[in-house]
């Protein structure tokens, strides 16, 4: 079972439009909307998920440099090595749509929720009512009992 955690900011959003407004984290998971001074919002933890998503499959992070200006400047134009060719072409979109530059090209946790790749993860792992009460508060709660295609 794995369990992530950030306590770089650990506080609690009161809306979905209030921005926290300092920067902390590590530098290799920080958005390039942070790099260029921009408020932080959740569309900088869906980067930050691409980051660690790509860093399970290739054993490295995405953007690397010899030196904190170096890896800004990689991390806000967004170019990283492709995936191993092991890898499906469904994770590698699933990666590539997480570390848009663009935060407003970015998923919410809602329509990462919906996609094909984790929706067929979440069937091979949980049990119907271990995703019942995981997902009681997202948008799959009412999918899951009236929709037989996500009735995983």
């Amino acid at each position: 079972m794995i369990k992530l955690g950030d306590f770089g900011i650990a506080r609690v959003l009161s809306s979905t439009r209030e921005n926290a407004r300092t920067m902390v984290g590590t530098p290799y998971y920080l958005s390039p909307e942070i790099i260029n001074g921009k408020p932080y919002n959740f569309k900088s933890d869906i980067w930050s998920l691409g980051v660690i998503l790509y860093e399970l499959c290739a054993l490295r992070p995405p953007f690397d440099a010899s030196s904190l200006s170096f890896l800004a400047m990689k991390i806000a134009k967004g170019q990283y090595s492709p995936l191993p060719q092991v890898f499906s072409k469904e994770l590698k979109n699933l990666v590539a749509t997480l570390l848009q530059v663009d935060p407003t090209k970015r998923p919410t946790t809602n329509n990462i929720l919906t996609m094909p790749i984790i929706q067929g993860r979440i069937k091979s792992f949980l049990s119907e009512s271990i995703r019942i009460k995981e997902f009681s508060h997202t948008i799959l709660h009412r999918q899951v009992h009236y929709f037989p295609i996500l009735s995983l």
